[in-house]
């Protein structure tokens, strides 16, 4: 039996304008434990008048305040502070959010160390040269571009890793010069309270940073709000549409990074030990729950038979438990309701003729485990192959020449990741450039930086996070012309 929660839930309250406030209608949330699924904490359900609370500080903050005046340097020296108190932190923050949702303590705090690097790296964003000086063909004209920021921005942030996630917005965001609103998912919203006192301690003025807890209406009134400038969104893609609808009423800038059914191609010539890792680490780490999981392993015919036999025998060893425990390698799933999803789509696989190599059923555990999962004999045109799992299930489809690996990994509506396993130079750099996705790795997967920019083709997503482009998405350009004599010219006669 699993070990259950005795304690009463942790209030906890929403930070809009610099304040520790509760709903006004006085409403609340449960968060559930995954692994005692026993409730834990208990969050604000904001209300309308909340929302527009939120909206106005955050407004006040970007148009009145004293954060888009500060210099750069003055910007990057407070984003450095937060680094540094996240790091100091950086364990008793894993511990909120692996309780919240469930991930492994030793993935969260290895997350949390690294976190600081987007602040330090963004940071250093804040305190470069912007805008330049254009080589204007009229010689009574100087002409020059302004880089300023975006305004407030609306982030609205999934539950399986929610502070990374809001990080990836809010470092380009904060070092750009806006002001910022999130709402985390209503399943996993405690650890972005948490982080909110840190950015209290770190100085951030009053209303730049703002945390709204809630369900789907606090996030439909947020991005249908003619008030906020820009919208940062991480989920599905159902969710991504109706997002970007919402957005074009109002003209809102958005970025969006969505859903994935990433591909990893491993043809015969690669070091099969090592494919056999990233194959592992792409689909089962985090159970399964990333956008950029390795669902679909397209693998060469010659080697399918080995590669499947490596990965069954790793695969029976996993060990599923307490996420607290320091030998557990997976988690549950987050949530029930996600439990469900991932056992009825293997279901389905397994109708439409895949064969079940290993797992598809709730582990003896019970709970919201579920074991991990390895399916054979899955072709592409199966609801498997195509829709997002976001669970640690494996299908495994199989091609016998290049272009055919190529043809199978594009053939998604999704573009988001891409695994490529081979020894051969050429071939590595050929597949690498015509595979359609926003992140290729090359006999690797499933690592990222701050600097390297994330984002998707196709349904996958709208717009960059990370590196200079995810900077650009907090950033409007504004063009200035520079009269040089003084004189009036002919007012009919343009330059």
């Amino acid at each position: 039996m699993q070990k259950r929660d005795t304690a009463p839930p942790e209030q906890f309250k929403m930070y809009i304008g610099g304040n520790w406030v509760g709903a006004s209608d006085s409403r609340t949330l449960n968060s559930t434990n995954p692994y005692t699924q026993q409730i834990w904490a208990s969050v604000p359900d904001a209300s309308a008048e909340d929302v527009n609370t939120a909206i106005n500080a955050a407004r006040d903050a970007f148009d009145n305040g004293p954060w888009r005046q500060t210099t750069p340097q003055q910007r990057a020296a407070t984003m450095r502070k937060l680094g540094e108190l996240i790091a100091r932190d950086a364990e008793k923050m894993a511990r909120i959010e692996s309780t919240d949702n469930g991930k492994l303590l030793r993935e969260m705090v290895a997350q949390w160390r690294y976190m600081p690097e987007w602040f330090h790296y963004f940071a250093g964003q804040a305190a470069r040269e912007w805008g330049a000086v254009l080589p204007s063909d009229k010689p009574n004209f100087i002409a020059f571009t302004r880089k300023e920021p975006i305004g407030v921005v609306a982030a609205i942030t999934p539950w399986n890793s929610p502070v990374l996630l809001m990080i990836w917005k809010l470092a380009p965001a904060l070092a750009a010069g806006c002001t910022f609103i999130v709402k985390p998912s209503e399943h996993t919203p405690v650890s972005t309270l948490a982080f909110a006192k840190l950015v209290e301690e770190a100085g951030i003025p009053p209303g730049v940073f703002n945390v709204l807890t809630g369900g789907p209406d606090v996030g439909r009134q947020l991005v249908s709000d003619p008030r906020v400038d820009k919208i940062a969104f991480t989920g599905s893609d159902s969710v991504g549409k109706a997002i970007a609808r919402a957005a074009a009423d109002n003209f809102t800038r958005v970025s969006l990074e969505l859903g994935g059914k990433s591909p990893q191609i491993v043809f015969d010539d690669c070091d099969l030990e090592a494919a056999a890792n990233g194959i592992m680490s792409g689909i089962f780490a985090a159970t399964g729950q990333t956008c950029m999981a390795g669902s679909r392993l397209i693998v060469q015919r010659s080697v399918h038979d080995e590669i499947v036999r490596r990965l069954l025998e790793r695969v029976k060893t996993i060990r599923l438990g307490d996420p607290m425990a320091p030998q557990t390698e997976m988690g549950p799933a987050a949530t029930e309701f996600q439990f469900q999803k991932v056992l009825s789509m293997v279901k389905a696989a397994r109708a439409e003729g895949a064969t079940i190599a290993y797992g598809g059923e709730q582990a003896s555990l019970g709970g919201f485990f579920v074991l991990p999962t390895i399916l054979t004999g899955v072709t592409n045109d199966m609801t498997i192959a195509r829709n997002e799992v976001f669970g640690p299930v494996l299908s495994v489809l199989t091609f016998d020449t290049e272009d055919e690996a190529i043809r199978l990994a594009n053939d998604t509506r999704y573009g988001l990741a891409a695994g490529i396993w081979t020894l051969n130079v050429q071939r590595a750099h050929r597949v690498a450039a015509k595979v359609r996705a926003g992140s290729v790795w090359i006999n690797a997967y499933r690592t990222f930086g701050p600097y390297a920019p994330f984002g998707g083709f196709k349904h996958s997503g709208i717009g960059r996070e990370n590196g200079h482009e995810g900077m650009a998405e907090y950033l409007e350009t504004k063009s200035v012309w520079i009269e040089l004599t003084g004189k009036l010219r002919d007012p009919f006669t343009i330059g």
